[in-house]
C-alpha cells in the first residue's frame, strides 16, 4: 500500500531560536514518524511583525531561521507569515494558510494535519480545502479555552471544528469544553499525550537535590510561562502559611517582576527561587527534587508538567482545570484544589505530612501515557480521515 502522505501544521514547535517551544507537538509528530506507512511532512509557521518591526532585535533569531530543514529526523518547513502583534489573531489562520500552501506547493499530500486548534486548524482547513483534500485538527487547552471563546476568533474555531474529517482532544474534559461550544462531541476522539519514561521516571530524591544545590527544606514546583493564568501569585501568597518551605518557579514570562514584587511583600522573598526557562532534559532531576508540583492554573488541557511530575513520582496539587480529575484519581497522586491560598497551603500540608511512595505516584499514571501508542493512535485516526 503507498504511505501515508500527512501534512501538519504546527504553529507550536521547537526551533533554534525557542528549543522548547511545542516540545510536546515534537514528540507525538516523531511517534506518528516512526509508524510504518507515514511520509510526514511538518509546517511549522513562524510569526513576524509587519516590516521594520520585524528589524526589531526581539526578532532576530527568528529571522535567521531556515525556510526548509532536517528536524531530529523529521522533515520541517518553516514558512514566514505576518503576525500583527496583541490585535491580529484572527487574520493569523488566513496568514498561515497562505504562507503553507507556497511552501507546499507542488508536493503531493493525502491529508491534512493541525495540531493545535488556533490558528492551525483553521488554517489546515483552508490548505485542505485549496489541496481538495481532508482535514484533522487537535485541540490542546487555551486554543479553545480562550480563541474558542473570544469573539475575534469564536466563529473560525467553531467552523474547522465542523468541517474537519475528524477530531482529537488531549483529554475528556477538553472534548466536554469543546461540545460546549458547539462541536459534534460524537466526532471527537480523546488522544492522551506521551512521556519519555526512560527519562521521567521516580529517582532518589536527595540526590537530586545534592545535584542542584537545594538544601535539606520542603520544596515545592511549579513548571510553566510565568503568566497569570498559570497562578503562581496564589503559590507565593499561600507560602506565609507554610513556614519553611521554598517554592522554585521554572520557567519565565511577563509577570516575573510583579511576583518577586509578591514575594518582598509577603514577606517570603528569601524562599523564592527563580530559575527561568529550564531544559526538557533537565526536568526530571527538578521533578525528583521536589515534594510536590504545584500549579493552580485556570485552564488548562491535561498539562503536560502533571504528567511529568507524576511520572517522576512527585504529587501534584492543582486546580479543577482541564483533564485534573483524569490525573488525580486518588490521594497518591495529589490533591485538587480550589484556587485560593489557603486551599493550596492546606494540600501541600497534607502532602508534607504523609509523602506518597514516588513508586505509587508514578504508578497512578496507570500506562495511559506512552509515546509508541499516542503515535499508532494518530496515524489511526489520520487514516481513517483520509479514508483509508
Amino acid at each position: 500500500m503507498n504511505p501515508l502522505r500527512v501534512l501538519s501544521i504546527a504553529t507550536l514547535f521547537p526551533d533554534a531560536a525557542r528549543p522548547n517551544f511545542g516540545l510536546f507537538v515534537e514528540k507525538s509528530l516523531r511517534a506518528l514518524a516512526s509508524e510504518p506507512g507515514i511520509e510526514l511532512t511538518i509546517a511549522a509557521p513562524v510569526g513576524l511583525p509587519p516590516f521594520p518591526l520585524s528589524l526589531d532585535r526581539r526578532y532576530r533569531a527568528l529571522r535567521d531561521l531556515p525556510g526548509a530543514e532536517p528536524w531530529n529526523g523529521l522533515t520541517v518547513l518553516r514558512p514566514r507569515f505576518t503576525l500583527i502583534p496583541r490585535y491580529g489573531a484572527r487574520f493569523n489562520p488566513a496568514q498561515v494558510a497562505r504562507a503553507v500552501l507556497a511552501a507546499v506547493q507542488d508536493r503531493p499530500f493525502d491529508v491534512v494535519d493541525a495540531q493545535f486548534f488556533y490558528p492551525d486548524a483553521p488554517a489546515a482547513m483552508r490548505v485542505a480545502d485549496a489541496l481538495g483534500l481532508p482535514f484533522s485538527a487537535k485541540a490542546r487547552g487555551a486554543d479553545i479555552s480562550h480563541f474558542g471563546h473570544d469573539p475575534a476568533t469564536e466563529s473560525q474555531v467553531i467552523e474547522a471544528g465542523a468541517k474537519a474529517a475528524g477530531l482529537l482532544a488531549v483529554s475528556e474534559a477538553m472534548r466536554g469544553d469543546m461540545a460546549a461550544i458547539g462541536i459534534d462531541p460524537a466526532r471527537i476522539a480523546v488522544h492522551y499525550t506521551g512521556i519519555d519514561k526512560a527519562r521521567f521516571h521516580p529517582g532518589d530524591r536527595a540526590a537530586a537535590r545534592a545535584a542542584l544545590g537545594m538544601d535539606d527544606v520542603p520544596a515545592i514546583l511549579t513548571v510553566g510561562a510565568l503568566i497569570a493564568r498559570k497562578g503562581q501569585a496564589l503559590v507565593i501568597a499561600a507560602l506565609p502559611a507554610l513556614p519553611g518551605v521554598h517554592y522554585w518557579l521554572a520557567g519565565a514570562g511577563d509577570e516575573e517582576a510583579r511576583y518577586r514584587a509578591l514575594a518582598r511583600a509577603h514577606g517570603v522573598e528569601q524562599r523564592v527561587h527563580f530559575l527561568g526557562p529550564v531544559a526538557n532534559a533537565e526536568l526530571p532531576e527538578l521533578y525528583r527534587a521536589t515534594d510536590a508540583v504545584v500549579m493552580p492554573s485556570v485552564s488548562e488541557g491535561l498539562a503536560n508538567a502533571w504528567v511529568e511530575a507524576l511520572a517522576c513520582g512527585t504529587p501534584i496539587v492543582i486546580s479543577d482545570a482541564g483533564g485534573a480529575a483524569e490525573l488525580v484519581t486518588s490521594p497518591l497522586a495529589g490533591r485538587i484544589v480550589e484556587r485560593t491560598p489557603p486551599a493550596i497551603a492546606e494540600a501541600v500540608r497534607a502532602i508534607l505530612a504523609a509523602p506518597p511512595a514516588p513508586a505509587d505516584v508514578a504508578a497512578s499514571l496507570g500506562g495511559r501515557f506512552d509515546w509508541d501508542r499516542n503515535g499508532r493512535e494518530l496515524a489511526d485516526h489520520l487514516r481513517r480521515c483520509a479514508g483509508r
